[in-house]
């Protein structure tokens, strides 16, 4: 009798140890999703406000970017961006991967306004970007744009 109850105690703390296990890992993710996705609003921010440093300051040296032109640089994103001004956007749908405690992958719509070297646009945009903690701070990595049909 002793025996079948010590096992039963055993096995319930166990299982209750992995589902505490469980939960901290998802709140964990839940975490590093809210990072990623404030950093990614702050890109779109600084785009609005203007502020290229800000925006220079997100990316890691060797992010790599892909719209309808192809792939890009930072540095010649960062050229391209200063004729750049979003006027208001909306990002919507946002979904998030997560590769590891310091790093994710999170795709959106975004709705947005602006100028693009002095003429108005309005565009409706799939965005795919991959966030990563390098010397602990937030950069995006990698950053891809399709126009939505």
């Amino acid at each position: 009798m002793k025996t079948a109850f010590t096992s039963v105690m055993l096995i319930a703390f166990v299982i209750s140890t992995l589902l505490l296990v469980a939960a901290d890992a998802s709140h964990s993710m839940d975490a590093i999703q809210q990072q990623i996705v404030s950093k990614e609003r702050e890109e779109l921010d600084s785009l609005k406000t203007g502020d290229l440093e800000r925006f220079a300051n997100l990316l890691a040296d060797d992010a790599l970017f892909v719209d309808a032109h192809g792939p890009a640089s930072k540095a010649e994103v960062v050229k391209n961006v200063a004729g750049f001004r979003l006027l208001d956007y909306s990002m919507e749908n946002a979904r998030f991967v997560p590769f590891s405690a310091e790093s994710g992958l999170i795709t959106y719509t975004v709705t947005e306004k602006g100028i693009s070297h002095g003429k108005e646009f309005a565009a409706h945009v799939y965005v795919s970007a991959v966030w990563a903690k390098r010397a602990g701070r937030w950069v995006c990595l990698f950053s891809q744009e399709t126009a939505a049909k």
